[in-house]
């Protein structure tokens, strides 16, 4: 058996998978894996994930996740639970200015034809702007000029910082394969919807710059003796994305530095030993460990004596790093996470990796061809599944985490009593467009028969927050602490990190 290393860029991480060599056979049909003759069919040993940039690896484990400090404001919308979390990654730092400026290049130079894309991903730079403030020289430099290249990007909501996150995804497969020498390096190429995406390329739609392949037994690859990588080879990345509610509280907790054998000896209010949020080392005593407010008009101290030595953001690497080697996950910037906000998650979710999402979503398909259907800028479309059709169309089991229907066919929040057959009928606004995922939480509309009366900030679009920020009191650093805010707004103190999942899992007992 031959194998093979891939390694991305300055990653230092090594993963091995099967060549073409054969010698390895199948313990169901004693066929050879790897073989012209036997079988047709390809096996990759992977040995070990590869570690993306910027990631950095969190061992799980069981955790309490919610409310640690005294809960000030009375949201009762973190109560403690006990939950696992499998093995996961995460961004070591938040996206920096940088970051953000290499992917606001990279649109503009490929859709050519579609500035409508560069616009949509400028980070908003007024919200620096405040009423009764002289904070004009933030909006012009704070995202552009270099001395804030390591600075957290803000000004970028959460639809954003997911459409980051799907760049991110495809510009390092695109490099792992250039680097294999199965694509070229080919910017001049890259225009419009000819771009790369792991997606289109998996679906057999990418053939810009496509040069080898893995050895081909069983036919159409894309030259004699190549096919196409798929998924199956272990050698393109999963997903970059939000980190999970859950994942994220998980990483800035960090217990790992509280644990002996089995046992946590000490429940963290912050990400850092102790009930304090001055370090307790000699060498630093004294030293602020986060970026955040003190007190009224007092964001970094006094001249000579400075609290945190940061009157807005700091750099991503300033401060300590936890136990697991990640940055500022308390104070310097709030960060977005892929849930959707309710205020009794914590009573609801599942024990493992907690989440709450909105609804399923099923792969857009060619009728004829079955082929995935790819929009203007290179992406699958996937279409949201709604509740009745996740039901009885295709066979779904109807669970919490759908939508906020809680479960079960008889629960519409609300003063109507509507049997299950009659809501069906009436979640269909004058459009023909299923409402019924909107009515609970629906924004009021006078003119709407559903919607009359009924006012919520709570809604599809009310994404969670995590972590205090620069301009936040001590109270917000405490990873059990939560907020929400639309999905479509942006702050100047809220950026953004990846996660990615750890495909595999953990490695189980030694035999």
């Amino acid at each position: 058996m031959r194998v093979r290393p891939i390694l991305l860029g300055a990653a230092s991480s090594l993963m091995l998978f099967n060549s073409c060599g054969g010698g390895s056979f199948s313990n169901t049909t004693g066929w050879e894996y790897n073989s012209e003759e036997n079988g047709y069919f390809a096996e990759s040993d992977q040995v070990e994930q590869m570690i993306g940039p910027g990631l950095v690896l969190v061992e799980g484990g069981t955790f309490v996740m919610g409310q640690t400090e005294q809960d000030v404001m009375y949201d009762w919308n973190n109560m403690p639970r006990r939950a696992t979390q499998a093995d996961y990654f995460i961004d070591e730092t938040e996206v920096r200015n940088l970051d953000y400026l290499e992917y606001l290049y990279w649109i503009g130079r490929v859709f050519i034809d579609y500035p409508e894309v560069y616009v949509k991903a400028l980070p908003d730079t007024l919200v620096w702007r405040e009423r009764l403030a002289y904070n004009e020289p933030y909006v012009e430099y704070y995202l552009r000029h270099p001395a804030f290249n390591n600075y957290p990007v803000v000004g970028v909501s959460w639809v954003q910082a997911k459409a980051y996150s799907d760049w991110r995804t495809d510009r390092v497969n695109e490099q792992i394969l250039v680097d294999e020498k199965i694509l070229e390096h080919s910017p001049d190429q890259q225009l419009n919807e000819g771009h790369f995406t792991t997606e289109g390329y998996y679906a057999g739609l990418y053939d810009v710059g496509v040069i080898g392949g893995l050895p081909n037994y069983s036919g159409g690859g894309t030259g004699t003796d190549d096919r196409r990588v798929t998924m199956m080879d272990g050698i393109m990345l999963p997903d970059y994305r939000l980190p999970t509610e859950a994942e994220w509280e998980y990483a800035a907790l960090a217990i790992i530095g509280e644990t002996e054998e089995e046992l946590i000896f000490n429940v963290r209010i912050y990400p850092w030993t102790g009930h304090y949020v001055r370090n307790v080392d000699q060498e630093y005593r004294g030293h602020f460990m986060a970026n955040f407010q003190r007190g009224r008009g007092d964001l970094m101290g006094v001249a000579g004596a400075l609290n945190d030595n940061a009157a807005i953001t700091a750099p991503v690497d300033a401060f300590w790093p936890n136990d697991y080697g990640i940055y500022n996950m308390a104070g310097n910037v709030s960060e977005w996470v892929e849930d959707v906000y309710r205020s009794m998650s914590s009573l609801e979710v599942n024990d493992f990796r907690p989440f709450r999402g909105n609804v399923f979503q099923v792969m857009r398909r060619d009728p004829s061809t079955r082929e995935p259907i790819l929009d203007e800028y290179g992406k699958v479309i996937y279409d949201d599944v709604p509740l009745q059709d996740a039901m009885y169309r295709y066979n779904y089991q109807r669970a919490d985490n759908i939508n906020y229907m809680d479960g079960d066919a008889i629960s519409a929040i609300n003063a109507l009593d509507w049997s299950y057959d009659t809501r069906q009928q009436q979640d269909m606004d004058t459009t023909g467009v299923n409402v019924g995922s909107n009515r609970m939480y629906a924004q009021g509309d006078p003119a709407h028969p559903l919607r009359k009366g009924i006012t919520s900030l709570v809604n599809d679009e009310a994404r969670v927050y995590k972590g205090g920020s620069w301009r936040d009191r001590v109270y917000w650093l405490s990873p059990g602490s939560r907020r929400f805010l639309d999905q479509d707004m942006a702050r100047a103190d809220i950026g953004f990190r990846c996660a990615m999942i750890k495909v595999g899992g953990n490695q189980g007992m030694p035999n």
